[in-house]
C-alpha cells in the first residue's frame, strides 16, 4: 500500500503508517499541476492532505487511488463529486482541532478588545500611547453570539461562559434543550443570535446554504462598535456587508481566513481587506497547534488502519445517503465459492442493479446471510431460480 503524505503532518504518523506496512511518501511541497503529475507517477492507494486542493484531475490521474483523507475539519478544498464518481473514500478528521480553533477565537476576540496588535506594533515603532490603548470595553458580561455550534462553536462558548460573558447561539441543529444543556441562550436565526452582541464568532461550514449567508442583516443588529470573528470559512462572510459595517457601525473584525488567500503556505497576499484598518488578520492558523496536529495525525493513522484492514473507514463524508434500491433481497446461504456470483448472475440476467450489498457471516463459517439491495421487485421466477441453487437455504425479497 502507497501512501503519499502531499502536506505537513505530525512527525510520527509517517513512521506508524510505515509500522502498518505502508510505503510512505512526505512531499508537503505538492499542490497543483505537480501534485497531479506526482499521483499520475506514484499512483498512490492513499492520499493524505490539509490545506491543499484536491481536484477532478487529481482523482483522474491516480487509478489506484482509493482514499483522501482531509486532514482538518471541513472538505470544501475537496472536489468531492470527482472523487464520488471515481470511487474514492473522502475522509476528514473533525473535532480533532476544536480546541486550537476555539483558543485562537478567543485570541481574537481579546485583541479586538484591547487591541494587542496595536499595543505591540506601537511599541516596536518606540511610542508611548496609553490614551488611546487603554479604552478597552472590557468582556465580563458581555453578550458572544456564536453562529455555528458544532464542536469548534462549543469549545468556544466553554472559554466565554468561563469568562463571564453571556452566550447566545445559533446552529441549523440546535435545538433549545440542546442549548440549555451547553448553558447558552437560544436563537432560532442567526438575526435573533446577534442582536445586541457585542461579538460575534462564526463557526459554520462553507455549503450553498452558508455562503454569505452572515451579511448585513446580521452585522445591522449587533451592537455599534461591535467584533465580528471568523475562524472558519471566508465563503460565509458577505465581506461586502463587513467592510460597509466596519465604516458605518464602526465594527472591528478579527479574521483568519480570507477571499483568495494562497494556496501554499507562503506568497503574496494583495487583499485590500487584509489591511484594513478595522481588521486583525491571522494567516490561516486555527488549527495550527502541536495538539491539534497531534490529534489528526493519530487520526490519520486510525483510518489508514481500517482502509488496510477493509473495515469500515471511519468519517466518511461521501457516502451515499440514500441509493436508487426499492427492495432487498435476503439470500441465506451455503458460505461457499460461487453461491453469491451465482444470485449476482441471476440478478443480472433479470436486469436488476444492485445498490449495495453486505454479506455476513455466522459462527463456525458455514452459513452466511446475503443482504442485497436492488433496483426493482425480483419476479416469484427469479426468486425461484435463486432458491433452486442447492446451497442456498432460503430467498426473500421485501420493499424499503
Amino acid at each position: 500500500m502507497r501512501v503519499l503524505l502531499a502536506d505537513k503532518l505530525a512527525a510520527f504518523v509517517a513512521p506508524q503508517l510505515q509500522d502498518l506496512g505502508a510505503e510512505v511518501f512526505t512531499e508537503p511541497a505538492l499542490s497543483g499541476e505537480a501534485l497531479t503529475a506526482r499521483l499520475a507517477e506514484l499512483d498512490p492507494h492513499v492520499l493524505v492532505v490539509r490545506s491543499t486542493k484536491v481536484q477532478a484531475p487529481d482523482f483522474s490521474a491516480a487509478n489506484a487511488l482509493g482514499l483522501l483523507i482531509r486532514a482538518g475539519a471541513g472538505v470544501n478544498t475537496i472536489d468531492l463529486e470527482a472523487a464520488s464518481a471515481t470511487g474514492v473514500y473522502v475522509t476528514n478528521c473533525p473535532g480533532k482541532n476544536a480546541a486550537a480553533v476555539a483558543e485562537l477565537a478567543i485570541g481574537h476576540l481579546l485583541n479586538l478588545d484591547r487591541r494587542i496588535a496595536d499595543n505591540v506594533a506601537a511599541l516596536r515603532e518606540g511610542r508611548w500611547d496609553k490614551k488611546t490603548f487603554g479604552a478597552g470595553r472590557g468582556l465580563h458580561g458581555r453578550k458572544l453570539a456564536i453562529l455555528g455550534l458544532g464542536q469548534i462553536g462549543e469549545a468556544t462558548a466553554r472559554i466565554a461562559r468561563a469568562m463571564g460573558m453571556e452566550v447566545v447561539a445559533w446552529s441549523r441543529s440546535l435545538t433549545p434543550e440542546r442549548a440549555a444543556a451547553l448553558g447558552v441562550g437560544y436563537a432560532e436565526t442567526p438575526e435573533l443570535a446577534a442582536e445586541g452582541a457585542d461579538a460575534i464568532s462564526v463557526h459554520l461550514a462553507a455549503t450553498p446554504e452558508t455562503r454569505g449567508r452572515i451579511g448585513e442583516s446580521v452585522f445591522a443588529v449587533m451592537r455599534r462598535g461591535g467584533y465580528v470573528i471568523n475562524t472558519a470559512r471566508a465563503e460565509v462572510i458577505d465581506h461586502a456587508a463587513l467592510e460597509a459595517a466596519m465604516a458605518d457601525r464602526e465594527l472591528r473584525a478579527g479574521l483568519d481566513v480570507f477571499p483568495g488567500e494562497p494556496s501554499g503556505k507562503e506568497g503574496s497576499f494583495e487583499d485590500p481587506l487584509g489591511r484594513h484598518e478595522r481588521v486583525y488578520g491571522t494567516h490561516h492558523i486555527g488549527a495550527s497547534t502541536d495538539e491539534a496536529e497531534e490529534a489528526v495525525g493519530a487520526e490519520v493513522v486510525r483510518i489508514v488502519a481500517a482502509f488496510k484492514r477493509r473495515e469500515p473507514i471511519p468519517n466518511c463524508v461521501n457516502l451515499a445517503r440514500e441509493t436508487s434500491a426499492t427492495h432487498t433481497l435476503v439470500v441465506r446461504h451455503v458460505d461457499a465459492v460461487g453461491v453469491l456470483a451465482g444470485v449476482l448472475g441471476i440478478l443480472s440476467r433479470a436486469g436488476h442493479n444492485v445498490g449495495e450489498m453486505q454479506n455476513i457471516l455466522f459462527s463456525g463459517g458455514a452459513a452466511a446471510v446475503a443482504r442485497i439491495a436492488v433496483v426493482g421487485e425480483p419476479s416469484e421466477e427469479t426468486l425461484e431460480e435463486i432458491r433452486a441453487n442447492e446451497r442456498v437455504f432460503a430467498a426473500g425479497v421485501s420493499a424499503h
